[in-house]
């Protein structure tokens, strides 16, 4: 009986094509990817004062921001209102708007004439009504807390009020008064 015998070869591994699947799949995936950026911001809840003066005092010299749904509205004093601003037509989608970029204006100069009589203010109070859109809220927290300054040649964010603290708009009161409430 004849025994043949076998053999042993090692089988080699050809991976090249692997290797170039790879080679294209791996940058393709990356530049694909979107990556999160996740920001915290820092919100205060309103203090509840124990004593009564002191509750006063920092109601008469509080700066707000009332959103509404047709218009926005800076009360400064707290409760007393400074300036109303209606909201305007988008130039690229024609819908009404509130005008950040307004308020980014009446904001500087609110900080600049506090700075003028001494007074360095960083809080402001954000009121919105139930049905504000959250994107809304989150554009006036990012107007009202720094805007774009040139310095030296470069664009640097500038503070405004980084102390945002959120409540809830009143129905009716001096804030809204002579505004419609559909």
């Amino acid at each position: 009986m004849r025994r043949s015998r076998f053999r042993n070869k090692e089988a080699e591994l050809d991976i090249t094509s692997f290797m170039n699947l790879m080679i294209i799949l791996v940058p393709v995936l990356l530049m694909s990817m979107v990556f999160s950026h996740i920001s915290v911001l820092d919100l205060k809840l309103p203090d509840i004062a124990s004593n009564s003066q002191a509750s006063s005092d920092k109601k008469n010299d509080g700066l707000e921001l009332v959103i509404l749904k047709d218009e926005m509205v800076v009360n400064y004093p707290a409760g007393t209102p400074l300036r109303r601003l209606p909201k305007v037509t988008d130039a690229e989608t024609a819908e009404l708007v509130h005008d950040f970029k307004l308020l980014s204006t009446l904001l500087q100069e609110i900080k600049r004439q506090l700075k003028d009589q001494g007074k360095e203010k960083r809080d402001i109070l954000i009121l919105s009504q139930p049905e504000t859109d959250y994107q809304t809220i989150v554009k006036a927290m990012d107007t009202v807390r720094s805007y774009k300054a040139v310095v030296a040649a470069s664009v640097v964010d500038a503070e405004l009020f980084p102390a945002i603290s959120l409540g809830d708009a009143p129905v009716a009161g001096p804030a809204v008064k002579g505004t419609s409430t559909k």
